[in-house]
Protein backbone atom coordinates (compact mmCIF):
# COMPACT_ATOMS: atom_id res chain seq x y z
CA UNK A 1 0.00 0.00 0.00
CA UNK A 2 1.38 3.18 -0.95
CA UNK A 3 0.31 7.12 0.01
CA UNK A 4 -2.11 8.52 -2.33
CA UNK A 5 -1.76 12.07 -3.98
CA UNK A 6 -4.04 13.04 -1.87
CA UNK A 7 -2.80 12.04 1.21
CA UNK A 8 1.21 13.39 -0.25
CA UNK A 9 -0.55 16.59 -0.67
CA UNK A 10 -2.06 16.65 2.68
CA UNK A 11 1.54 15.82 4.02
CA UNK A 12 3.10 18.34 2.37
CA UNK A 13 0.94 21.20 3.21
CA UNK A 14 1.13 19.70 7.07
CA UNK A 15 4.71 19.61 6.95
CA UNK A 16 5.13 23.49 5.18
CA UNK A 17 3.27 24.79 7.93
CA UNK A 18 5.12 23.14 10.52
CA UNK A 19 8.30 24.46 8.72
CA UNK A 20 6.88 28.25 8.44
CA UNK A 21 5.99 28.26 11.71
CA UNK A 22 9.75 27.33 12.74
CA UNK A 23 11.59 29.43 9.90
CA UNK A 24 12.78 26.26 8.58
CA UNK A 25 13.91 26.35 4.84
CA UNK A 26 12.82 22.92 4.06
CA UNK A 27 12.41 19.15 4.51
CA UNK A 28 12.50 16.06 3.12
CA UNK A 29 9.87 13.68 4.59
CA UNK A 30 9.51 10.09 3.70
CA UNK A 31 6.78 7.30 4.76
CA UNK A 32 7.42 3.37 4.43
CA UNK A 33 4.40 1.85 4.51
CA UNK A 34 4.23 -2.34 4.25
CA UNK A 35 7.64 -1.70 2.95
CA UNK A 36 6.89 0.81 0.05
CA UNK A 37 8.65 3.90 0.58
CA UNK A 38 6.99 7.46 -0.52
CA UNK A 39 9.15 10.68 -0.40
CA UNK A 40 8.36 14.13 -0.91
CA UNK A 41 10.90 17.53 -0.67
CA UNK A 42 8.90 20.44 1.04
CA UNK A 43 10.21 24.11 1.43
CA UNK A 44 13.35 25.29 0.05
CA UNK A 45 16.87 23.43 -0.49
CA UNK A 46 19.15 26.44 0.05
CA UNK A 47 17.99 29.95 0.91
CA UNK A 48 20.60 31.89 -1.67
CA UNK A 49 19.12 30.46 -4.54
CA UNK A 50 15.89 29.53 -3.87
CA UNK A 51 15.77 26.04 -5.23
CA UNK A 52 13.22 23.78 -3.73
CA UNK A 53 14.35 21.08 -1.86
CA UNK A 54 14.51 17.23 -3.28
CA UNK A 55 12.39 14.43 -1.95
CA UNK A 56 16.50 12.14 -2.18
CA UNK A 57 18.49 15.19 -0.83
CA UNK A 58 21.26 14.41 1.36
CA UNK A 59 21.60 15.36 4.81
CA UNK A 60 23.72 14.32 8.40
CA UNK A 61 21.75 11.99 10.35
CA UNK A 62 23.49 13.11 13.14
CA UNK A 63 22.30 10.44 16.20
CA UNK A 64 20.47 8.36 14.13
CA UNK A 65 24.19 7.43 13.29
CA UNK A 66 23.32 6.02 17.01
CA UNK A 67 20.64 3.04 15.82
CA UNK A 68 22.45 2.06 12.83
CA UNK A 69 26.17 1.73 15.19
CA UNK A 70 23.77 -0.53 17.29
CA UNK A 71 22.37 -2.47 14.77
CA UNK A 72 25.65 -3.39 13.54
CA UNK A 73 26.98 -4.00 16.86
CA UNK A 74 23.68 -6.39 17.39
CA UNK A 75 24.69 -8.06 14.20
CA UNK A 76 28.26 -8.72 15.70
CA UNK A 77 27.12 -9.98 18.41
CA UNK A 78 24.98 -12.48 16.24
CA UNK A 79 28.40 -13.65 14.52
CA UNK A 80 29.92 -14.48 17.74
CA UNK A 81 32.25 -11.37 17.98
CA UNK A 82 31.13 -9.94 21.37
CA UNK A 83 28.69 -10.27 24.04
CA UNK A 84 26.28 -7.47 25.20
CA UNK A 85 27.45 -8.27 28.77
CA UNK A 86 31.33 -8.68 28.11
CA UNK A 87 32.85 -5.50 29.33
CA UNK A 88 34.33 -2.64 27.34
CA UNK A 89 37.66 -2.99 28.88
CA UNK A 90 37.69 -6.48 26.95
CA UNK A 91 36.25 -5.62 24.02
CA UNK A 92 38.46 -2.40 23.93
CA UNK A 93 42.01 -3.90 25.91
CA UNK A 94 44.12 -0.57 24.38
CA UNK A 95 41.83 1.89 26.08
CA UNK A 96 43.56 4.77 27.74
CA UNK A 97 40.63 5.10 29.99
CA UNK A 98 39.09 2.48 31.77
CA UNK A 99 35.64 2.28 31.12
CA UNK A 100 33.88 -0.28 33.73
CA UNK A 101 30.46 -0.92 31.91
CA UNK A 102 29.00 -3.45 29.93
CA UNK A 103 28.25 -3.38 25.99
CA UNK A 104 25.02 -3.66 27.04
CA UNK A 105 25.06 -0.61 29.34
CA UNK A 106 26.94 1.79 27.01
CA UNK A 107 23.94 1.07 24.24
CA UNK A 108 21.28 2.03 26.32
CA UNK A 109 23.24 4.83 28.45
CA UNK A 110 23.44 3.10 31.59
CA UNK A 111 26.83 2.96 31.72
CA UNK A 112 27.27 5.87 33.62
CA UNK A 113 29.19 7.78 31.08
CA UNK A 114 29.64 11.44 30.73
CA UNK A 115 29.22 13.40 27.58
CA UNK A 116 31.33 16.33 25.78
CA UNK A 117 28.20 18.17 24.52
CA UNK A 118 28.39 21.25 27.61
CA UNK A 119 31.80 21.47 27.63
CA UNK A 120 32.52 24.85 27.34
CA UNK A 121 35.80 23.63 25.47
CA UNK A 122 34.06 21.49 22.87
CA UNK A 123 32.07 24.78 21.80
CA UNK A 124 35.05 26.78 22.20
CA UNK A 125 37.34 24.57 19.49
CA UNK A 126 34.03 23.94 17.09
CA UNK A 127 33.73 27.93 17.06
CA UNK A 128 36.85 28.59 16.18
CA UNK A 129 37.96 25.56 14.15
CA UNK A 130 34.82 23.85 12.74
CA UNK A 131 37.36 21.68 10.27
CA UNK A 132 39.44 20.67 12.78
CA UNK A 133 37.43 18.00 15.12
CA UNK A 134 39.31 16.93 18.20
CA UNK A 135 40.96 13.13 17.92
CA UNK A 136 38.80 10.06 19.56
CA UNK A 137 41.89 10.35 22.49
CA UNK A 138 40.91 13.89 22.95
CA UNK A 139 37.17 12.91 23.44
CA UNK A 140 38.10 10.28 25.86
CA UNK A 141 40.40 12.25 28.08
CA UNK A 142 38.71 15.69 28.16
CA UNK A 143 35.14 13.98 28.90
CA UNK A 144 35.86 11.36 31.33
CA UNK A 145 39.04 12.43 33.38
CA UNK A 146 35.95 13.48 36.01
CA UNK A 147 34.80 10.01 36.00
CA UNK A 148 31.74 8.52 35.74
CA UNK A 149 28.61 10.37 36.72
CA UNK A 150 27.46 7.73 38.59
CA UNK A 151 27.97 3.09 39.44
CA UNK A 152 27.19 1.36 36.15
CA UNK A 153 23.50 0.17 35.68
CA UNK A 154 22.58 2.92 38.30
CA UNK A 155 21.41 5.95 36.28
CA UNK A 156 21.17 7.11 32.69
CA UNK A 157 22.37 9.73 30.89
CA UNK A 158 22.80 10.27 27.39
CA UNK A 159 26.24 9.95 26.54
CA UNK A 160 27.84 10.47 22.88
CA UNK A 161 31.21 8.96 23.73
CA UNK A 162 29.70 6.23 24.74
CA UNK A 163 28.58 5.51 21.13
CA UNK A 164 32.31 6.32 20.02
CA UNK A 165 33.61 3.72 22.16
CA UNK A 166 30.64 1.25 20.20
CA UNK A 167 32.19 2.55 17.39
CA UNK A 168 35.55 1.94 18.08
CA UNK A 169 34.59 -1.87 19.18
CA UNK A 170 32.86 -2.07 15.54
CA UNK A 171 36.01 -1.22 13.56
CA UNK A 172 38.44 -3.28 16.15
CA UNK A 173 36.10 -6.61 15.86
CA UNK A 174 35.56 -5.82 11.83
CA UNK A 175 38.94 -4.61 10.76
CA UNK A 176 37.52 -2.07 8.88
CA UNK A 177 36.81 1.51 9.41
CA UNK A 178 33.50 2.72 10.38
CA UNK A 179 32.47 3.33 6.80
CA UNK A 180 33.21 -0.02 5.59
CA UNK A 181 31.48 -1.75 8.11
CA UNK A 182 28.22 -0.26 8.58
CA UNK A 183 28.06 -0.89 4.40
CA UNK A 184 28.97 -3.86 4.69
CA UNK A 185 26.80 -4.95 7.49
CA UNK A 186 23.73 -2.75 6.69
CA UNK A 187 24.24 -0.36 3.46
CA UNK A 188 24.85 -3.00 0.92
CA UNK A 189 23.06 -6.08 1.82
CA UNK A 190 19.86 -3.13 1.30
CA UNK A 191 20.90 -1.71 -1.70
CA UNK A 192 21.61 1.36 -0.75
CA UNK A 193 23.10 4.01 -2.91
CA UNK A 194 23.00 7.32 -1.17
CA UNK A 195 23.77 6.49 2.27
CA UNK A 196 27.66 6.32 3.52
CA UNK A 197 29.34 7.42 6.73
CA UNK A 198 31.35 10.79 6.28
CA UNK A 199 34.99 10.65 6.94
CA UNK A 200 35.85 14.17 5.98
CA UNK A 201 34.48 17.22 4.71
CA UNK A 202 34.71 16.53 1.07
CA UNK A 203 31.86 13.96 1.89
CA UNK A 204 29.76 16.61 2.40
CA UNK A 205 29.99 17.88 -1.45
CA UNK A 206 26.60 16.75 -2.50
CA UNK A 207 25.26 17.50 0.75
CA UNK A 208 21.88 19.70 1.09
CA UNK A 209 23.04 23.30 2.86
CA UNK A 210 22.35 23.18 6.18
CA UNK A 211 21.98 26.43 7.76
CA UNK A 212 22.71 27.10 11.24
CA UNK A 213 24.00 30.43 13.78
CA UNK A 214 25.81 28.29 16.32
CA UNK A 215 29.11 28.54 14.53
CA UNK A 216 29.77 32.38 13.98
CA UNK A 217 29.67 35.31 15.92
CA UNK A 218 27.26 37.37 13.86
CA UNK A 219 23.93 34.88 14.73
CA UNK A 220 23.20 34.88 11.25
CA UNK A 221 21.71 31.91 9.45
CA UNK A 222 24.95 30.41 7.58
CA UNK A 223 24.91 26.99 5.55
CA UNK A 224 28.12 25.33 7.57
CA UNK A 225 27.45 21.88 5.14
CA UNK A 226 30.99 22.55 3.67
CA UNK A 227 32.64 24.19 6.92
CA UNK A 228 31.70 21.39 9.93
CA UNK A 229 33.96 18.06 10.15
CA UNK A 230 32.04 15.43 10.41
CA UNK A 231 34.50 14.37 13.12
CA UNK A 232 33.33 16.96 15.54
CA UNK A 233 30.81 14.07 15.84
CA UNK A 234 32.58 11.84 18.03
CA UNK A 235 31.16 8.42 17.10
CA UNK A 236 31.00 8.81 13.35
CA UNK A 237 28.26 10.82 11.57
CA UNK A 238 25.99 8.95 8.16
CA UNK A 239 24.78 10.95 5.15
CA UNK A 240 21.56 9.70 3.45
CA UNK A 241 18.26 10.22 2.03
CA UNK A 242 14.67 10.33 3.72
CA UNK A 243 13.89 7.40 1.27
CA UNK A 244 16.84 5.53 2.23
CA UNK A 245 16.85 5.89 6.03
CA UNK A 246 13.03 4.67 5.74
CA UNK A 247 14.18 1.88 3.83
CA UNK A 248 16.67 1.20 6.69
CA UNK A 249 14.30 1.12 9.26
CA UNK A 250 11.55 -0.63 7.55
CA UNK A 251 13.75 -3.83 7.08
CA UNK A 252 15.39 -3.56 10.55
CA UNK A 253 12.07 -3.62 12.22
CA UNK A 254 10.58 -6.02 9.59
CA UNK A 255 13.17 -8.38 10.89
CA UNK A 256 15.55 -8.45 7.89
CA UNK A 257 18.84 -7.46 9.40
CA UNK A 258 18.81 -8.82 13.09
CA UNK A 259 17.48 -12.17 14.82
CA UNK A 260 14.21 -11.56 16.74
CA UNK A 261 16.53 -12.42 19.94
CA UNK A 262 18.43 -9.70 19.14
CA UNK A 263 15.62 -7.29 18.44
CA UNK A 264 14.14 -7.90 21.63
CA UNK A 265 17.21 -7.02 22.96
CA UNK A 266 17.76 -3.58 21.11
CA UNK A 267 12.89 -2.62 21.99
CA UNK A 268 14.24 -3.49 26.08
CA UNK A 269 13.89 0.03 27.45
CA UNK A 270 15.08 1.78 30.37
CA UNK A 271 12.96 4.46 31.57
CA UNK A 272 14.46 8.06 30.37
CA UNK A 273 14.21 10.70 33.41
CA UNK A 274 11.85 13.90 32.79
CA UNK A 275 9.64 15.00 30.10
CA UNK A 276 10.77 14.55 26.56
CA UNK A 277 7.91 16.13 24.45
CA UNK A 278 6.26 14.90 21.93
CA UNK A 279 7.26 11.52 23.55
CA UNK A 280 4.55 9.96 26.06
CA UNK A 281 6.50 7.38 27.89
CA UNK A 282 10.13 8.21 26.96
CA UNK A 283 12.28 5.09 27.60
CA UNK A 284 15.87 4.19 25.15
CA UNK A 285 16.89 0.26 24.29
CA UNK A 286 19.77 -0.40 22.52
CA UNK A 287 20.81 2.30 20.52
CA UNK A 288 17.04 3.32 20.02
CA UNK A 289 14.55 5.93 21.60
CA UNK A 290 11.55 4.76 22.56
CA UNK A 291 7.39 5.78 23.13
CA UNK A 292 5.76 3.18 24.50
CA UNK A 293 2.98 5.40 25.21
CA UNK A 294 2.19 7.20 21.92
CA UNK A 295 -0.85 6.94 20.44
CA UNK A 296 0.41 4.80 17.50
CA UNK A 297 1.14 2.24 19.52
CA UNK A 298 5.26 1.34 20.36
CA UNK A 299 7.37 3.81 18.36
CA UNK A 300 10.98 2.98 18.07
CA UNK A 301 13.91 4.58 16.33
CA UNK A 302 15.70 8.12 16.96
CA UNK A 303 16.37 11.76 16.33
CA UNK A 304 19.43 13.88 15.77
CA UNK A 305 20.20 17.17 15.56
CA UNK A 306 23.67 19.52 14.91
CA UNK A 307 24.89 22.16 13.38
CA UNK A 308 22.99 22.86 9.93
CA UNK A 309 20.35 19.71 10.45
CA UNK A 310 17.67 17.96 12.69
CA UNK A 311 16.65 14.57 11.92
CA UNK A 312 13.91 12.27 12.93
CA UNK A 313 12.99 8.53 11.69
CA UNK A 314 10.06 6.50 13.48
CA UNK A 315 8.71 3.05 13.43
CA UNK A 316 5.25 2.44 14.63
CA UNK A 317 4.55 -1.70 13.91
CA UNK A 318 1.07 -1.76 13.74
CA UNK A 319 -0.84 1.81 12.76
CA UNK A 320 -4.70 0.91 11.30
CA UNK A 321 -3.43 -1.97 10.34
CA UNK A 322 -0.01 -1.31 8.49
CA UNK A 323 3.40 -1.08 9.78
CA UNK A 324 4.71 2.38 8.97
CA UNK A 325 8.22 4.14 9.44
CA UNK A 326 7.92 7.87 9.22
CA UNK A 327 11.24 10.29 8.55
CA UNK A 328 11.68 13.76 9.03
CA UNK A 329 15.10 15.30 7.82
CA UNK A 330 14.97 19.30 8.11
CA UNK A 331 17.94 21.71 6.71
CA UNK A 332 18.53 23.84 9.28
CA UNK A 333 19.08 23.28 13.27
CA UNK A 334 16.13 22.92 16.14
CA UNK A 335 15.67 20.70 18.96
CA UNK A 336 12.39 19.36 18.69
CA UNK A 337 10.98 19.62 15.62
CA UNK A 338 12.25 16.64 13.68
CA UNK A 339 10.04 14.72 15.99
CA UNK A 340 7.29 16.77 16.23
CA UNK A 341 6.98 16.00 12.79
CA UNK A 342 7.34 12.62 12.30
CA UNK A 343 4.55 12.83 15.04
CA UNK A 344 2.23 14.91 12.70
CA UNK A 345 2.68 12.30 9.86
CA UNK A 346 1.29 9.39 11.75
CA UNK A 347 -1.69 11.58 13.55
CA UNK A 348 -2.29 12.46 9.56
CA UNK A 349 -1.99 8.63 8.31
CA UNK A 350 -3.83 7.73 11.86
CA UNK A 351 -7.04 10.67 11.13
CA UNK A 352 -7.09 9.98 7.47
CA UNK A 353 -7.63 5.74 7.80
CA UNK A 354 -9.67 5.91 10.87
CA UNK A 355 -12.62 7.63 9.45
Amino acid sequence: MSASPWLKDKIADLVRAQLAAASVPGGAIALAIDGQVEAIGVGLRDLDRREPLRPEARFYLYSVTKLLLATAALRLVELGNASLDQPVDELLPDLAVKVPATLRQVLNHTAGLPDYGAMPGYFHDLKTDPAAPWTDEAFLTRTLRAGLLYPPGQGWAYSNVGSLLVRQMIERVTGDTLRDALNNLIFAPLGLRRTAVAESISDARDLTPGYSRDLDTDRQWHDISRRYHPGWVAHGVVISTAPELATILDALFAGQLLHPASMNAMLEAVAVPGTQPPFRCPGYGLGVMTDSCSPFGRLAGHAGGGPGFATAAFHAPDVTGHRITAVALLNRDHPTLATEIVYSLFSQWTRTHSA
